[in-house]
């Protein structure tokens, strides 16, 4: 007993560091691909980082004075970062929140810039900017990060700094869903009842079996300080104050470890087979030693003599011998009533036999009468069976031509299949059109529309040129005026040179001169007037023509959305035909399997008549024999009587 229990508690032991190294080195593999899979994030992000086009975006729209370029940019970088968001399905939303009052907020995937100034006030959003570029992993938050919650989340973020300038446009919020790093361990089982959980340096749970634990507080306390707060595997009691082995990593790219726990009641549940071994077997020697000492105590050997000589008496023929001992209690006396027993069964079975001859006497009379009629009977069955196997023949050969027919029909199915599958395949390449189609109609009804302003915009600068241009007959009509005043001036002046004669003629001169200057400004102002006129004109059709336009620019913005409205209807309805053509080839791959059972079910039709139509003539011959057997047993029959008689006088000898 000793050593068993010295077995158990060794057992114990060796159990629990087995399990621990295990469990130690389970979770060390863990957190390896724990690590690899968020650098794989931290790499995605850095993409955006380096990417020299992004930070091209993001200049232009912080430098740029045009509406149009900042829209376009704009734009741009939305796409970008949509893109950014379908190159990884685990990336539920992402989100760019500005450092800078010249940029705005651009959300992707299932994140909601309307969410933006809340996390604009967070601690992560201060934290992050400290950082200066460097990763901020944050735990799931009750109220949800960039999107709405329906489910938990981790989010990275990180400054987004120009490679050149080391300024910062934009912080990156990416989210990634807890289930999809909880699935990276999802098959890992340290024992029965063990549980792993990824739980931050403040000892919350980041993510959990079960979802109601993210954020609170872990049920065990993990070292905090020290070479043990890296990794371990310590003995520990649960806030339930149930002993767990806990095992934990630290992970690379945040504070957070992988801890495993695994109940000390579940690891040693086998070595305890060990005590309660050590246990039974102690009691039953014990009991055993009491029974042999029973055995010795306990005369057993006249009892034996007693019953041995009664056998003997019986075996001699006296059946009505029997023990006097049967009042004890013990193997003895189970013994006599045994004997008394036996010799009663023998006795009733020398009996039965006696009159089992007397009935066998009159049996064998009926068998023999039953034998004759077994002989008709084996005629009328030979004929029958004849008749079956001409029935099982016929069935083979349909059978044959069933299995023909469905072998047909097989083939005619798999044409049926291949023509579906083309056409699948020609589904989904107009629903991918439909979808390039309604890509480039929105690309489209956004450039209309950006024409349709710039077309208003051209309406009202040409009026304005137009007002323009009234001003500037005006002011021709001014100086027409003036030259035609200074032409009157002009000649006036040459009358009052001619009066005075020759002291007049430097006046004439100079008279003339004006004259000469006054008629090439009317002719300029002519020619100038006549232009005005000719732009006048040609602003008037322009206004003409764009007015007549504008109605053309509105009806072609709604006959674009009515073809993007018809190309989001026909890629709807692809996606429906699609999904008719997969569940139609589904349930013809059904109905080919139930044509394959069909023939084997005909295969097998054919191999039962077969077999049918072979049981049929061996019936035929066993009938043959079965009427030579009922020959047979008439013969028996007498030979039954002789023996009955025999076994009659065999009994007489025996004392009842």
């Amino acid at each position: 007993m000793t050593v068993g229990l010295l077995a158990y508690s060794e057992a114990k032991t060796m159990v629990e560091k087995k399990v621990s190294d295990a469990s130690l080195q389970t979770i060390n593999q863990v957190a390896s691909n724990l690590n690899v899979v968020f650098k794989t994030y931290e790499d995605l992000s850095l993409q955006l980082l380096i990417d020299k086009d992004f930070h091209a975006i993001v200049k232009e729209l912080a430098t740029s004075n045009d509406d149009y370029e900042k829209f376009e940019a704009a734009r741009r970088l939305g796409d970008k970062m949509q893109s950014f968001t379908l190159s990884n399905n685990s990336i539920k939303g992402v989100m760019l929140l500005p450092l800078s009052d010249k940029l705005h907020v651009v959300a992707a995937g299932s994140s909601l810039s309307t969410r933006a100034e809340p996390l604009m006030k967070t601690e992560w959003y201060q934290k992050t900017i400290e950082l200066n570029g460097r990763v901020n992993w944050i735990a799931p938050q009750p109220t949800g990060m960039s999107m709405i919650p329906d489910k938990p989340t981790i989010t990275l973020t990180r400054l987004l700094k120009n490679t050149v300038s080391s300024e910062a446009g934009y912080m990156l919020l990416l989210e990634i869903e807890a289930d999809t790093i909880a699935n990276r361990y999802s098959e890992v089982v340290l024992g029965d009842e063990s549980e792993l959980a990824i739980i931050d340096g403040n000892g919350n749970y980041v993510i959990a079996d079960d979802e109601a634990k993210i954020g609170k507080t872990a049920s065990i306390s993990l070292p905090v300080s020290g070479e043990q707060a890296l990794a371990g595997s310590p003995k520990l009691h649960t806030s339930d104050g149930v002993e767990v082995l806990a095992v934990y990593q630290k992970l690379q790219s945040m504070d957070w470890r992988i801890a495993g726990t695994i109940p000390v009641q579940q690891l040693v549940k086998d070595a305890e087979s060990i005590r309660d071994l050590t246990l039974v077997t102690a009691l039953a020697a014990i009991v055993l030693a009491i029974a042999i000492g029973m055995l010795v105590i306990i005369a057993i050997a006249r009892p034996l003599v007693n019953i041995c000589n009664l056998m003997m008496e019986g075996a001699r023929g006296n059946l009505a011998v029997r023990s006097t001992i049967g009042k004890r209690q013990d193997e003895i006396g189970t013994l006599s009533v045994s004997f008394n027993a036996m010799m009663e069964q023998i006795t009733a079975l020398a009996r039965q036999t006696t009159k089992s001859a007397q009935d066998v006497l009159l049996t064998a009379s009926e068998l023999t009468e039953a034998s004759r009629k077994t002989s008709a009977s084996a005629k009328e069955i030979a004929v029958a069976t004849e008749e079956i196997a001409g029935g099982a023949s016929s069935l083979a050969v349909e059978a044959e031509r069933g299995n023909e027919l469905a072998a047909h029909i097989n083939g005619q199915m798999k044409k049926v299949i291949s023509a579906n599958e083309e056409m699948v395949v020609s589904a989904a390449s107009v629903e991918q059109s439909s979808q390039q189609g309604t890509a480039y109609m929105s690309g489209l009804i956004q450039k209309t529309g950006m024409t349709e302003e710039m077309t208003r915009s051209m309406v009202e600068k040409v009026d304005a040129l137009k007002e323009s241009t009234g001003s500037i007959v005006k002011i021709l009509d001014v100086l027409n005026n003036l030259t035609k005043q200074t032409n009157i001036l002009s000649l006036n002046a040459a009358i009052e040179a001619a009066r005075a004669g020759a002291a007049g003629k430097g006046f004439m001169v100079v008279a003339d001169e004006i004259r000469q200057l006054a008629d090439q400004s009317r002719q300029s102002i002519d020619v100038v007037a006549q232009i005005t006129g000719k732009i006048r004109s040609e602003i008037d059709e322009t206004v003409h023509v764009l007015s007549e336009a504008y109605p053309l620019f509105q009806a072609q913005i709604a006959s674009v959305k009515e073809a993007n409205d018809i190309f989001v209807s026909v890629q709807g309805q692809m996606a429906q035909f699609a999904q008719r053509l997969d569940d139609a080839t589904s349930s013809i791959g059904q109905l080919e399997q139930s044509q394959d059972v069909l023939a084997e079910a005909m295969t097998n039709v054919s191999t039962v008549a077969e077999e049918a139509s072979a049981t049929s003539e061996e019936v035929a011959s066993l009938s043959s024999e079965q009427m030579h057997i009922s020959d047979n047993l008439v013969l028996l029959s007498e030979k039954l009587d002789a023996v009955s008689r025999g076994l009659k006088d065999s009994l007489s000898h025996f004392k009842l």
